[in-house]
C-alpha cells in the first residue's frame, strides 16, 4: 500500500507524529504534543485541590451557613408575606437577624425553588 497523503499508514504515522507535512504540500503541521506532555495525561493528574473543591460543589473557605431557628422563623415569615425581598426589606431583614444582604437573597432564591417544587408535586 502507498504512503500518499490519507493512507492508513501515513494517518497513523501523522498521529504519532512522524509525517510533518503532506506529501505535496508546502504547508507544515504544527508539531504533535509528545506523549508525557501535561495536555496528554489524564485529567485526575491536571486537578488542583482547590480543583477538586469546586467541582465538588464546596467554595474554598466558605462553609455551608447553619440557621437558626429564630433566623427560619423568621426568614418563613417574611416568605409567606412575599415571595421576591426589596433593596430595604432585604437589609432590614439582613440586619435584624445578624446575616449578610447575600446570604438573605440566597435563602429567598432556594426557598422560591423549593416552594415551586412543592407545588408541582401537588399537581
Amino acid at each position: 500500500m502507498e504512503k500518499g497523503p490519507f493512507s492508513v499508514e501515513w494517518l497513523a504515522q501523522s498521529s504519532r507524529g512522524g509525517a510533518r507535512e503532506m506529501p505535496g504540500s508546502p504547508l507544515q503541521t504544527p508539531p504533535s504534543v509528545p506523549a508525557d506532555s501535561p495536555r496528554d495525561r489524564g485529567g485526575a493528574e491536571r486537578r488542583s485541590p482547590e480543583h477538586e473543591a469546586l467541582s465538588a460543589g464546596a467554595a474554598p473557605g466558605r462553609s455551608r451557613t447553619k440557621f437558626s431557628a429564630a433566623q427560619l422563623q423568621e426568614l418563613e415569615r417574611s416568605f409567606r408575606e412575599q415571595r421576591y425581598l426589596g433593596a430595604g426589606e432585604k437589609r432590614r431583614l439582613a440586619a435584624l437577624l445578624n446575616l449578610s444582604q447575600s446570604q438573605i437573597k440566597t435563602w429567598f432564591q432556594n426557598r422560591r425553588m423549593k416552594f415551586k417544587r412543592q407545588t408541582q408535586d401537588a399537581k
